[in-house]
């Protein structure tokens, strides 16, 4: 059997309602599948300071209320510890969640689709409040028959 490699990638404009994990795996799902690629990689990068990218269990949604709850105390919002409040109390707090998360993430693809496990999800990470639109890039190389 013959493979070539091949590359693909696109930019997923993602409206997100505030703060939260949104699940983005099936975007992220449909691009792997348009890339026609058996065996590779899935890049995915999120083009933000105040959001991140996770993989989490995607069955009880407890989990991702329980994530959101344990940032609250980790990182409050309006902690006067923080300079840096140009856009309010959640300004800050933002930018060291996205830190303390990921702004990239790779995942297998095999047979041609996403290797995920079983409960696992992709999730953009809102930290922000209010909504926004966030920009995610999505590069998928490997080897096509």
């Amino acid at each position: 059997m013959r493979y070539t490699q091949t590359m693909h990638q696109e930019i997923l404009t993602i409206p997100t309602p505030g703060r939260g994990l949104h699940s983005i795996t099936a975007m992220v799902s449909d691009v792997a599948t348009d890339a026609a690629i058996d065996t590779g990689i899935c890049n995915v990068f999120i083009h933000h300071t105040s959001a991140s990218l996770l993989i989490q269990e995607n069955a009880d949604p407890d989990v991702r209320v329980d994530l959101d709850a344990f940032f609250e105390r980790l990182v409050p919002d309006g902690d006067r510890l923080y300079r840096h409040i140009d856009e309010g109390p959640d300004d800050m707090p933002a930018h060291v969640r996205s830190a303390l998360t990921a702004s990239t993430l790779s995942i297998p693809v095999t047979g041609g689709r996403l290797a995920l496990g079983t409960w696992q999800g992709i999730y953009l990470w809102e930290h922000r409040h209010r909504a926004h639109t966030r920009r995610v890039t999505v590069t998928v190389s490997g080897a096509a028959r």
